[in-house]
Parts: structure tokens; sequence; C-alpha cells
């Protein structure tokens, strides 16, 4: 919670990376929901991070990202400016009740990763339905 405070005066006050309040990388992500296709889509910026560096699970109705962006060999470099984040992170995301993770798939292009996790369908009630059961004579 702390860290989130510090992070939320930081950008009030536009506070240089340098002075180090800032800590890791907690890229920004969109949740959308669509009708046709009924699907829940999240979309997370993650330009600078591999590939193979992202891990996407699902566990207890959550969609979890993790991964991290290294920052390259700075060698021979003297900064005098730093926005650009680095680090591990890690964004967890509430799936809707209906969403079927098992049909899920992903995309990662222009540094954009894309999780579509279809919204499950539901017969159609068309009326009672009996049920058998059998009698005691």
């Amino acid at each position: 919670m702390k860290d989130e405070i510090d992070e939320l005066f930081a950008d009030l006050w536009q506070v240089s990376r340098l002075t180090g309040v800032r800590r890791g990388f907690r890229p920004a992500l969109d949740c959308f929901r669509t009708d046709d296709p009924a699907a829940f889509t999240v979309v997370v910026d993650i330009a600078g991070v591999a590939a193979e560096r992202v891990r996407v699970t699902t566990a207890d109705r959550t969609l979890v990202i993790a991964g991290e962006r290294r920052r390259e060999d700075c060698g021979g470099r003297s900064y005098q400016h730093m926005e650009i984040e680095h680090g591990a992170f890690e964004r967890i995301v509430q799936l809707p009740d209906d969403a079927d993770p098992r049909e899920a798939h992903a995309s990662y292009e222009h540094g954009l990763l894309r999780i579509v996790i279809p919204i499950a369908t539901r017969a159609s009630r068309i009326g009672p339905v009996p049920i058998e059961f059998k009698r005691d004579a």
C-alpha cells in the first residue's frame, strides 16, 4: 500500500525516477467485454518485454499476468533523466463469473499483449423440463 501511495504522489509532482521514489514496473491495462463475439478481453501495455519473460495464468476466477522488463546494459552511460520503468511485474484481473478461461487465447503485437477469454454460452430455457424419478411401489 505504501508503494502505491508513493507512486501516486510521484505522479502528482512528477518526481524524477532518479530519486528512487518509484519502484518496479506496473504495466497499464484495459479490460472490456464484447457481445459479438461474447468475450472478455484484457490488453496489457508491455512494450520492451520479451515474450519469453511473460507468464499468463488463471486461478480462482482471476487472470494473472506476470513477467519482467529488463534494463539493457548501461555501460558507459550517465543518465540525466530516467522514466522508463523496469523490473518484475504482476497484474491480477478479476474474471467475470461466466468467462471460460479454458478457451482463452493470447497474442503479443507491437508491445501489446491481448488476452481474449470467451464468455460461456448458456443454453436458453424453452420451458419447464420434467425430471423423471423412480417411485416406490
